[in-house]
């Protein structure tokens, strides 16, 4: 039994475009100044225009009492 037989082929393992370590430290800076670069926040305001208030009611009371 000296054969060794090379399983690698053999696992079907997922391929994905996102990097392996997130890095988010290192990369948020780039995607807020890309976000600044394209106004999104001002995109996002100006589509927003006109509807009515969505307020999101979180926090006490809680259902164990106070925190």
């Amino acid at each position: 039994m000296s054969d060794k037989t090379d399983y690698s082929k053999t696992v079907n393992l997922h391929e994905s475009p996102f990097p392996m370590r997130g890095n988010l430290a290192k990369r948020e800076p780039g995607w807020v100044k890309q976000w600044q670069e394209q106004k999104r926040y001002q995109k996002l305001r100006e589509k927003a225009a006109g509807r009515p208030k969505f307020i999101l009611h979180d926090g006490p009371p809680y259902a164990n009492g106070d925190i």
